[in-house]
């Protein structure tokens, strides 16, 4: 049977190695569309005249770094970020694996709120998937203050995670427990196969979370 997903790159040893704080060696090389590129051009360019642009630049540089393995072999056919996605909730970008969405960054005045979706078991004491064992504190453990984090549940052992303010954000990505179950639910998504959006990715987003 041929690999599919990350296996192809990665083997499990590796995989979970980086689950736990590990570095596989990426590619310095990305393999890129120019038609692609120039498709978002316009869109990338909107998205710096809004107020909160940087922010949403250098938050995303953290994701890249930390949130996605060996993300330059893999970008946009097993990962995407979309810049202005034309969905109803109006998002800034939005990161994508397989057929789900993994990261979003929306605009709450002039600052940002998050939503992350990861496993539900990730955030119960004994890894069940039971939505009414959900450990609220440890998700209040994760932000700068309890009130800025919501949560929402979902299909199976899916959590949705909202964050408000970038400090909150910014923590979310930084503290160990919830940057182990961002990665664990990357990983899971990543290793389904080919991204289901490769059409909506934009490099220029894509270069901001290189550091390019």
């Amino acid at each position: 049977m041929t690999a599919k997903g990350l296996r192809q790159f990665l083997t499990p040893d590796q995989q979970r190695d980086w689950l736990e704080g590990g570095k596989p060696p990426d590619t310095s090389e990305r393999t890129e569309s120019v038609e692609q590129r120039f498709k978002y051009v316009a869109r990338f360019e909107k998205l710096l005249r809004r107020p909160q642009a940087q922010e949403v630049l250098a938050i995303l540089r953290l994701y890249g770094e930390n949130c996605i393995p060996i993300p330059r072999r893999t970008e946009r056919f097993y990962w995407s970020v979309s810049c202005l996605p034309s969905t109803s909730d109006k998002p800034l970008v939005r990161v994508n694996a397989s057929w789900m969405e993994l990261f979003t960054l929306l605009p709450d005045g002039e600052d940002l709120r998050a939503r992350f979706i990861v496993h539900l078991s990730d955030f119960i004491s004994d890894g069940s998937p039971e939505p009414d064992h959900l450990d609220e504190a440890l998700l209040d453990q994760c932000v700068e203050r309890p009130g800025d984090v919501s949560h929402f549940f979902w299909k199976a052992d899916t959590l949705g995670v909202k964050v408000r303010g970038s400090g909150s954000i910014r923590k979310f990505l930084a503290t160990p427990h919830s940057l182990r179950a961002i990665r664990r639910f990357n990983l899971t998504h990543m290793n389904r196969g080919r991204n289901a959006y490769q059409a909506s990715h934009c490099y220029s987003v894509a270069d901001a979370m290189f550091g390019d």
